[in-house]
């Protein structure tokens, strides 16, 4: 099993917190990850994107040109790696951050509605685990005990007792994403 993928959206959304975790996720499995962030003005507003791949083997090269998976958080994300879905790859997008949907007919299209229940849940700064758990679901790269193990590592001790909603926004993101 190897996955390539994307994730894309403005700069403070949590795109790179969201790759950082699965990657780490991956590492508390025994995977072999890479994660490679891109971003530069993009934290304050532009769009960044981080790729992640996750794979049983050795990784040859973090340079991706197409990619199995794509998550777009904002209408510039899908514009750029909608093309760069290799045929057959998964794109995942938030209703609230699209204007005009993905157009394509030889992937598999998930529209989630996170930030719509972010916002249900009371709490913004889960809308990137929301996703996350959207994506797991689709395409089952980790399980919820490396990313449970993986929060625990990356989040700052004084936000470990945010790790239980973390987990409850993964299962949320489970339950509401749509096939399209």
């Amino acid at each position: 099993m190897k996955k390539e993928i994307i994730i894309s959206g403005f700069g403070g959304q949590g795109v790179l917190s969201m790759g950082k975790i699965l990657a780490y996720s991956g590492l508390m499995e025994d995977k072999e990850v890479t994660w490679m962030p891109a971003y530069g003005p993009e934290q304050r507003g532009g769009t960044a994107n981080v790729t992640v791949i996750v794979s049983d083997s050795r990784i040859s090269s973090p340079i991706l040109s197409k990619y199995d998976v794509a998550i777009v958080l904002n209408q510039p994300s899908l514009e750029k790696f909608e093309p760069k879905l290799k045929p057959g790859g998964i794109l995942i997008y938030d209703s609230n951050g699209i204007i005009n949907p993905p157009t394509r007919t030889d992937i598999e299209i998930y529209r989630i509605d996170a930030m719509q229940k972010a916002v249900e849940m009371k709490n913004a700064k889960i809308f990137n685990m929301i996703v996350l758990g959207a994506m797991l679901k689709v395409c089952p790269v980790v399980g919820e005990g490396g990313v449970e193990k993986a929060l625990y590592k990356t989040l700052p001790e004084r936000h470990h007792a945010l790790i239980p909603l973390n987990m409850e926004a993964i299962k949320a993101g489970k339950e509401i994403i749509e096939k399209l």
